[in-house]
């Protein structure tokens, strides 16, 4: 498996790939690959820092000819998205990801890749390792908890980086250059509640939303794709006066679009009960056949809970996750095809007396994005919730008159004999925040091909990675003189 990937070229990527992948390096739980930047960098008798909240600093002289230069930032994050298939059996704090190749395609065997962002810390490393590749002076910049929190790039205080360019490695399609993103606010609504004991009358049920495409909540908001919990609700709110509720459980983490959601519930009157749930089910796979093709709803008998929800809490919770908005709140209205603002209900858990409902709201305006959360917000306050907003980190806003801009497009074109997409995303890149330290510093961001990242069908493409890759090379070998 592993051993098929370190045959592809450009070999020094895919093998420094296949190491960071050896290590588990979940976002918040670092600590492991940490140890293994400071070791590499260490190995390379390179100056190595770790700064206060763990980001690691790799320093390396240009070579011969590009003392000239200006100095460079690459940057990437070491975390990554742990998600898996239902029906994987996969520890991903004790195992490296297990890849396998498919015709173009990089995969992981039914969990997330790690491309997002693995692929740019390879990138980086096997720059720091050669002794062949052009480039000015380096400071590389690996970044810690970028997908739950962006707390390493917030972290990051000023005085560590002398570099006036910055090249964040974070993009996913290998045509695109990156000039701006969204900024974004974790949303999170708890209560608590007092169950009730079951009737003796009832029949105890599983139901269970699965195979849907799920995706990062930034760069797949706008594709249509169902989520689970909103899904699931759907489905509570039509039964709800024939059903009482024990337990809901849906997604997981707020950046990924949630792919399954399950209840444990209690129906009252068991013949109209199933007649009817199949009914709303087939209404919910119809509406969604086209995009969600492998999406399945399913009922099942199993062990009676000995408590459920009162009707009325029951009601008010239903009612909240029904108005909570979901998906893509507004369009840009200066940039074409651009999401501006959207929210994701990303977690929902209801057991044992207490509720949780997280979601993670982005826009590329601060006060749309303040607007949004206070409308979520309100919601879940009329229905009685206790509602924190954490997290928060700002947009980055696009620069049409970029220096480094200028070169990365000109690059292209010499490269590839077209022009390539500049636009801002929808997801969140740590150039904002990095911004506030390092004001002066010029940013961009490009990437290779990635497909599915934050989901277990996360796969990046082989011949992208070459093209990106010659892209790279050249990039570094037309970085400005210091005086330009």
């Amino acid at each position: 498996m592993n051993s098929e990937i370190r045959n592809l070229e450009p070999k020094a990527l895919w093998n420094h790939f296949a190491d960071l992948n050896a290590v588990p390096r979940a976002s918040k739980k670092e600590e492991r690959v940490i140890a293994f930047m400071v070791e590499f960098g260490n190995q390379l008798q390179l100056e190595t820092i770790v700064d206060g909240v763990g980001n690691v600093i790799i320093k390396k002289p240009a070579t011969k000819g590009m003392e000239h230069r200006k100095t460079i930032v690459m940057q990437s994050h070491l975390d990554m998205v742990h998600q898996k298939n239902n029906d994987t059996v996969f520890d991903f704090d004790t195992e490296g990801i297990q890849m396998i190749v498919e015709n173009d395609w990089v995969k992981a065997k039914g969990t997330t890749l790690g491309a997002d962002n693995g692929l740019g810390v390879a990138t980086i490393m096997s720059v720091l390792a050669s002794d062949t590749i052009a480039h000015p002076a380096i400071e590389a910049l690996f970044t810690i908890d970028e997908e739950t929190g962006m707390t390493g790039a917030m972290g990051l205080e000023a005085g560590y980086l002398e570099g006036e360019i910055l090249l964040n490695l974070d993009t996913e399609d290998d045509d695109e250059i990156g000039v701006g993103c969204a900024g974004g606010v974790d949303i999170t609504a708890t209560k608590s509640y007092r169950p009730i004991d079951v009737s003796e009358n009832g029949v105890a049920y599983k139901i269970t939303v699965k195979g849907l495409q799920g995706g990062h909540s930034g760069m797949d908001i706008h594709k249509g794709f169902g989520n689970a919990n909103k899904l699931l609700n759907r489905i509570l709110y039509d039964l709800n006066d024939i059903l009482a509720v024990a337990e809901i459980d849906g997604g997981g983490l707020r950046n990924a679009i949630p792919r399954e959601s399950n209840a444990i519930i209690v129906a009252k009157h068991t013949t109209d009960f199933e007649d009817k749930f199949y009914e709303i089910a087939k209404t919910v796979i119809d509406e969604y056949t086209t995009v969600e093709e492998d999406l399945e709803i399913i009922l099942e008998e199993c062990l009676q809970p000995q408590q459920v929800l009162s009707k009325e809490e029951q009601d008010i919770l239903l009612q909240a996750i029904y108005v909570t908005h979901n998906g893509v709140f507004r369009m840009s209205p200066d940039i074409e095809d651009l999401v501006e603002t959207s929210n994701n209900l990303a977690r929902v858990l209801v057991k044992e007396g207490e509720m949780q409902l997280l979601c993670l709201t982005r826009s590329s305006v601060a006060s749309g994005k303040q607007n949004l959360a206070n409308t979520i917000r309100s919601g879940f306050e009329l229905a009685g919730f206790e509602v924190t907003f954490s997290g928060t980190y700002p947009g980055w806003k696009p620069n049409p008159n970029s220096p480094i801009l200028k070169v990365l497009k000109r690059v292209y074109e010499d490269l590839f004999k077209e022009a390539p997409n500049v636009l801002a995303c929808h997801a969140g890149l740590e150039c904002g925040i990095l911004g506030t330290n390092y004001p002066a510093m010029d940013m961009i961001s490009f990437g290779p091909t990635i497909k599915g990242a934050h989901s277990p069908d996360e796969r990046a493409s082989i011949s992208s990675t070459q093209k990106y890759w010659k892209y790279v090379l050249e990039i570094l070998k037309n970085i400005p003189l210091k005086n330009e």
